[in-house]
């Protein structure tokens, strides 16, 4: 939405158009930091079909923080940009990618506690809030330890809007066939680096949005954490 304003000077008149965001939106966008990921590798010595049998949830990790490196590989595997076009690694309906993927960190290297968001054509993450919130999280997902004590955590949403507007109320059914697809992207991805996760969809939706300061349009979907195993 956007408004006019006019200045009068002796000379005449100059419209104006400002455009109108929520002064929360503006705040977020003026003070966002971003932070440039390393690049994905495309090999790795760790087949398909290896990572497909060594998959498994899981629950206990070790306190052994992440590597920047590692984080990178994750979230290109849950959406990263793969084609010219903007195509990614996971399918979407008619390629309107409804999925925000944020990441919860407490324990990394080159990485401060805090919340991020992807932004998966930059390959970067933009910092949104500075604090530590796994014990929040934790909470809000029914008190499941792994969430608390996982040394990143990742939180799928989507802004069901993007596919609804085309196609209706089956876009929702899109919607939750391609966080499924995105999420075993990481699943399987993590076994390549000696990493585990579990996928967890109990939590309570408005506890989430509120501890993470989500967008207004924006609904938590999945949560992933993910560590080294406990040996």
């Amino acid at each position: 939405m956007t408004t006019s304003r006019k200045l009068i000077f002796a000379g005449g008149i100059i419209l104006l158009t400002i455009a109108c965001f929520p002064t929360a939106r503006i705040e977020t966008m003026m003070t966002r930091k971003t932070i440039k990921l390393p690049e994905p590798r495309h090999e790795s010595e760790v087949s398909v079909e290896r990572a497909l049998s060594e998959r498994r949830s899981t629950r206990s990790y070790s306190d052994e923080p992440l590597r920047l490196n590692d984080i990178s590989q994750l979230l290109w595997a849950a959406q990263g940009v793969t084609d010219p076009r903007g195509l990614r690694t996971a399918p979407s309906g008619g390629a309107l990618y409804p999925l925000e993927v944020y990441v919860v960190v407490g324990k990394a290297t080159d990485l401060s506690p805090g919340v991020y968001k992807y932004r998966p054509r930059e390959h970067e993450l933009a910092h949104t809030l500075d604090e530590d919130i796994r014990s929040e999280l934790c909470r809000a997902a029914y008190s499941q330890s792994p969430v608390k004590h996982a040394p990143v955590v990742m939180v799928f949403c989507a802004v069901y809007e993007r596919i609804t507007r085309k196609y209706g109320e089956r876009g929702m059914r899109y919607v939750h066939m391609e966080v499924g697809h995105a999420a075993q992207n990481v699943c399987l991805q993590a076994v390549t680096s000696d990493l585990r996760t579990v996928v967890i969809g109990a939590f309570d939706d408005n506890d989430v949005t509120r501890v993470m300061k989500l967008e207004a349009d924006e609904r938590p979907l999945y949560i992933l954490p993910i560590g080294r195993p406990a040996r």
